[in-house]
């Protein structure tokens, strides 16, 4: 089953031509790609722009989204690759958050299929390579393991802000990094001990996302994944976790 996109009433659309020319020109230019309108059940129902879709004036009016959330772990270790928000990006610069967050568009057709997560399981490898240059034959389709999908809303600043049904998605792989800086300030590998130290100096800045998910979720499933390891010193397989949580209903998050 694949989406089609229907008009978007015009109480959401009249802040589409806000000005971004005081922003960065390739963070600007990405800001035209359509995501896809969902409503709190996942239904989607049409297409906006992401200028559009990250407007809190239109958020607060309820405007809801598609999107995704990737946490790679080493095999070998188990280690969490974070990334660090580039100071470029319109939402949430400069902020630490998991290994890489984004959407489906409605402008590719296979993102848009809903059968066994495809599309977001597509757009993810997609930007895994843009984002933090990961080769997409490092993050096979078949690979991916999707867990659960979250509602949530999180401001950024006065203008702009996330409103998303979030599929999170894990993928055990060793990956080559070659961060793309226009996305990525920073990045690093992460045990639980060292992420949660992480958490606790009040000096780093996270995404709201990557807190709700990891206040609720990532920390028992991350023992989880370590807990399924076949045998002493063999690779850890994020597929050993299917079943562990029921990825069928939407978890709002607040």
């Amino acid at each position: 089953m694949t989406t089609s996109a229907a008009a978007v009433p015009p109480q959401f659309a009249h802040l589409a031509t806000v000005d971004l020319s005081n922003y960065d020109a390739k963070q600007s230019q990405l800001m035209d790609e359509k995501c896809i309108l969902v409503d709190e059940q996942d239904k989607a129902w049409g297409a906006a722009d992401k200028k559009t879709c990250h407007l809190m004036e239109n958020i607060n009016k309820g405007l809801l989204h598609r999107a995704f959330s990737v946490f790679v772990f080493r095999p070998s270790d188990g280690k969490l690759l974070l990334q660090q928000r580039a100071t470029e990006k319109i939402t949430f610069p400069d902020m630490w958050t998991n290994t890489c967050c984004s959407h489906p568009l409605d402008d590719f057709e296979e993102e848009k299929v809903e059968e066994d997560q495809r599309g977001v399981k597509v757009a993810a490898s997609r930007k895994l390579e843009h984002e933090l240059g990961i080769p997409q034959s490092q993050s096979p389709i078949d690979k991916f393991q999707y867990l659960t999908r979250i509602h949530y809303l999180a401001p950024s600043d006065g203008l702009w802000g996330e409103h998303e049904v979030d599929y999170i998605l894990f993928l055990t792989a060793d990956v080559t990094v070659n961060p793309n800086s226009n996305e990525i300030r920073d990045y690093k590998y992460v045990s639980k001990e060292e992420l949660q130290a992480l958490f606790n100096d009040p000096n780093n800045a996270f995404t709201p996302w990557f807190k709700l998910i990891a206040r609720d979720f990532l920390f028992g499933w991350w023992d989880e994944l370590l807990t399924r390891r076949g045998s002493p010193g063999s690779p850890l397989d994020a597929q050993s976790l299917k079943g562990i949580v029921d990825g069928s209903k939407v978890v709002k998050m607040t």
